[in-house]
């Protein structure tokens, strides 16, 4: 198990450090521009980040995709924020690469122009895609400090998502446009060791990299211990509630949880499994596969929800699912979702893969082997029918938790930062 460099204690009850809670002004005066290709709040290491940046002084000049609703321009919790828009929907290469080379051509205009009247201390920019950093390069050129944030590696996502393989010219591509892009950043940020291990190996020196995790915010998620009456097992026609939340996308195994839940519902009659996250095609496929395993009562489409809106829905499981498939994405990934679920002190059910493997291992998680919706529901019925067993295995895994609490890897962000706006 990887543990985290800093040492700071931690406060169980809450999952936050005292001296983190505080205000505090290391960046004060400094003039921050962040790019991500995404809506802003809802993608959560970019509001992460703002934040922690913000509460320090900074500040944020954000430049971020368009949202349903959402005004092109405000100021939202101290941050400028820019909305441009450009639909981020899931189609081919093509459409792709076209969003991203208008989003990129605008955004770095933008920060150009801005930088020309008051120059930025630092760009701040969240791939994908990698060379979203071009953004950065009149900024650069005027003195600013480039931080590059490798939510995923591109060449990984790109043999998963489109089936290209490993040698193809397209992911060859991919590598060098990582490495050049790379180049470019004076830091650079990326989610676990996993990924680490990649972008050192073919990117650049391990020592440019720091790892922040993908830690939910404490203040949104609340520790909370895991509690005996939690655990005391399921009564009568009490539902047995199996959560999935995030991305509806294929290789997230959305089918395998549905497959699995038409396996278990002999042993656990009760069970139903509710879902989370924004419509997609892939969606409304495995609400019609639910629809012909006659599990349409059982299956329940909850909708897209806030972070402040998602911690009710946890807290109204029993026990959470990350049914990726396996393939060359979820083999590195350690999901996010994994530490929302241990936050509110629930059970998790998560793939046996490296990414994940290396912070957790079988005392700490409940694991299946990817893609193998029979494995996955030998382990629901496992965390139905052996409750304190299960509280057990919660109670180390929230150890690891804290290990990694956001105030923790948040201390790691603005150290690694600090440095290099230090650094002559």
């Amino acid at each position: 198990m990887i543990t985290s460099p800093m040492a700071l204690p931690i406060n169980p009850a809450s999952g936050v450090h005292p001296a983190v809670t505080g205000n505090s002004s290391r960046f004060a005066g400094k003039r921050v521009a962040m790019v991500t290709f995404s809506p802003y709040p809802f993608d959560p290491r970019p509001r992460r980040a703002v934040d922690a940046l913000v509460a320090e002084g900074a500040s944020v000049d954000l430049i971020c995709l368009g949202n349903q609703g959402a005004p092109k321009r405000e100021v939202l919790n101290g941050v400028n924020v820019l909305r441009l828009p450009i639909k981020h929907d899931r189609r081919g290469k093509f459409a792709y690469a076209y969003r991203y080379a208008g989003f990129i051509l605008t955004s770095a205009v933008i920060f150009a122009l801005r930088s020309l009247a008051r120059r930025y201390d630092l760009v701040y920019v969240h791939n994908m895609p990698d060379i979203l950093v071009l953004s950065s390069l009149i900024p650069k050129a005027l003195g600013a400090k480039v931080v590059l944030d490798l939510h995923d590696p591109m060449p990984e996502l790109m043999m998963t998502i489109f089936g290209a393989p490993q040698g193809s010219k397209s992911v060859q591509l991919l590598k060098r446009l990582e490495k050049w892009s790379i180049a470019r950043a004076n830091l650079v940020i990326t989610v676990n060791v996993a990924c680490k291990r990649i972008f050192s190996s073919r990117s650049c020196r391990p020592e440019k990299i720091a790892v922040v995790m993908n830690s939910p915010d404490g203040k949104i998620f609340p520790f909370r211990a895991t509690r005996p009456e939690a655990f005391r097992g399921k009564t009568g026609n009490e539902p047995f509630v199996i959560m999935y939340h995030g991305s509806l996308v294929e290789r997230n195994g959305l089918d395998v949880a549905i497959d699995a839940l038409s396996r278990v519902r002999e042993a656990v009659p009760t069970a139903e499994l509710r879902i989370v996250g924004p419509n997609t095609p892939f969606l409304e496929r495995m609400m019609e596969s639910a629809r012909n395993k006659n599990l349409q009562e059982s299956v329940r489409y909850l909708g897209s929800r806030r972070l402040e809106d998602l911690v009710t829905e946890i807290e109204n499981c029993d026990l959470g699912v990350i049914p990726n498939h396996r393939n060359a994405f979820t083999e590195i990934n350690t999901p996010t979702r994994i530490f929302e679920y241990l936050a509110l002190g629930k059970p998790v059910i998560a793939p046996s893969t490296p990414g994940i493997q290396d912070y957790f291992n079988k005392e700490s998680l409940l694991f299946f082997e990817p893609g193998n919706p029979g494995d996955l529901a030998q382990q629901i019925e496992y965390a139905y029918s052996h409750p304190r067993e299960v509280q057990e295995i919660v109670r180390k895994a929230q150890e690891v938790f804290l290990e990694h609490a956001w105030d923790r890897e948040r201390e790691t962000l603005l150290g690694r930062v600090s440095e290099i706006l230090n650094r002559e």
